[in-house]
């Protein structure tokens, strides 16, 4: 079931955190470079100018190994998911 919840920090270009949660959630299907890796900076940036304050749509999918929601997400009818994938990893 999907929900609606504010996001309040970016962690990198695949990773957010809502008002709601204690654990960050993961973009699915979306690896970008993780911090000291060329495109971070770039990519968290992106996510943050497209989520950051923002209601979004979350419909989990999944955990990843470290117990992390895995989610398809969406702010208004726009995939932050598909937004994200010009920024994943080469």
């Amino acid at each position: 079931m999907a929900r609606k919840e504010k996001v309040t920090e970016i962690f990198d270009g695949d990773t957010f955190l809502t008002s709601v949660r204690k654990h960050p959630i993961r973009l699915d299907g979306v690896n970008t470079p993780e911090k000291r890796e060329p495109g971070y900076q770039r990519a968290k940036e992106a996510l943050k100018k497209l989520i950051q304050d923002k209601k979004v749509t979350i419909e989990t999918v999944a955990r990843d190994k470290f117990r992390r929601p895995v989610a398809k997400v969406k702010v208004g009818n726009r995939s932050v998911n598909k937004a994200m994938l010009k920024y994943r990893k080469k």
